[in-house]
């Protein structure tokens, strides 16, 4: 007797009441049909007995009857027209060919046993996994106690015995493998759109970062050379020509964040800084020298702190001074590094939360630190940025 297994163990994604999926195209189904009836070909020994196996007339049409019942059952469960069907009407529905394997192979002889190899081979492919694995073995041993019942049953009992077992067990496997691909496309799906997500917000925050610190200081300097024409003609010139300057970077700047490829650095930003908060009039207090030696991923997002300060400084607070610290500390919990932005303008008051803030907060939770804004004395306004340096940065 050769081995007998099923390939068609399409199944649905999640393995429960929904048994399979249907082919949904006409090639699919033709393919399906024909891959479930090459295998049909075992139940020739049955068909040969029915036409020349010595049978009445009546058992012929009875046999004839229960083999066309018996095949069609089959192949509504491996082929599964049906979209969704329930884990108890595939249980009856194997239980119902298990009683027709039996009565045909008690009734007409030991070639009608290898219909209890299609059972154990049905409910492999049509059960899920929890239950079929009781199934199977169930479907072998019946085939066993029947051969033993019927004449001459045990001398095919060796040759049917492992393909009912593995064809069985080779369909719970094809099952599993196809839903655990399924599941894997789904996840791997998933995780591409967060990937997309995360880029767009990465995307979106640097923009507002590079964009809003460069077209504040453009304004200013608008405003400056607006107000010096026609009586300085030459400050005026050089306002504009440090808005061509700051135009040309900020288009440098966002074809090297598109790229993915900007890290803005601290003595950079604290130049910028200088530079901005002198255009609107305020008094920069800053360090003479950042802190060195600091993890890229920390200096990065301390620079955009300072960046992202700064501008709204310069936008919104209508301060005369502006202080910038940026400090390295000790504490019980470890070393920790602070940037500390504050001013003494009218900006004072509960910070609404926007884009800017927002993106502050996200780059600085990736590295384990945390933000606080809000007012600083009777006026003013501070920013405070805190980052870890241990196994968080």
């Amino acid at each position: 007797m050769t081995r007998v297994t099923s390939p068609s163990g399409v199944t649905g994604p999640k393995g429960g009441p929904r048994t399979g999926l249907r082919p949904e195209t006409r090639r699919q189904k033709i393919v399906k049909a024909l891959w479930i009836c090459v295998w049909l070909f075992y139940l020739s020994a049955p068909v040969t007995d029915l036409v020349s196996g010595g049978h009445s007339l009546g058992a012929r049409l009875l046999g004839g009857l229960g083999l066309a019942a018996f095949v069609a059952w089959y192949l509504v469960l491996v082929f599964r027209t049906a979209r969704q069907t329930e884990v108890r009407r595939v249980l009856i529905s194997v239980v119902a060919l298990s009683v027709t394997a039996t009565v045909l192979s008690l009734s007409l002889g030991r070639e009608w046993l290898v219909l209890f190899v299609y059972v154990s081979i049905a409910s492999g492919a049509a059960l899920p996994g929890e239950i079929s694995r009781f199934t199977v073995p169930g479907a072998t041993a019946l085939l066993a106690l029947t051969a033993f019942a019927v004449p001459g049953g045990d001398q095919y009992l060796a040759g049917l015995l492992i393909p009912a077992l593995m064809g069985g067990f080779a369909m719970v496997g094809i099952r599993a493998m196809i839903r655990t691909t399924m599941e894997l496309r789904e996840a791997r799906a998933t995780v591409a759109q967060l990937a997309a997500n995360e880029e767009r917000l990465r995307m979106a925050r640097d923009l507002h970062d590079l964009l809003g610190h460069s077209l504040s200081l453009i304004t200013l300097k608008s405003e400056l050379a607006g107000r010096m024409l026609p009586a300085r003609p030459d400050a005026a010139a050089q306002q504009v020509a440090d808005i061509e300057r700051v135009s040309r970077q900020a288009l440098v700047d966002v074809r090297e964040a598109v790229s993915g490829y900007r890290r803005p650095t601290l003595p950079g930003e604290l130049a910028g800084a200088r530079t901005a908060l002198t255009a609107a009039g305020v008094l920069a207090d800053l360090p003479a020298e950042p802190v060195e030696d600091l993890p890229e991923e920390v200096e990065s997002v301390l620079a955009w702190a300072l960046r992202e300060a700064v501008t709204n400084v310069v936008r919104h607070s209508g301060a005369q001074r502006c202080t910038v610290r940026v400090e390295l500390l000790q504490t019980l919990a470890g070393k920790r590094v602070e940037l500390s932005v504050a001013d003494d303008g009218g900006g004072g008051g509960a910070p609404v939360p926007g884009n800017g803030l927002t993106g502050l907060t996200e780059r600085l939770e990736a590295v384990g630190g945390t933000l606080s804004a809000g007012p600083a004395g009777k006026r003013g306004f501070r920013l405070l940025a805190r980052v870890p340096l241990g196994s968080g940065s």
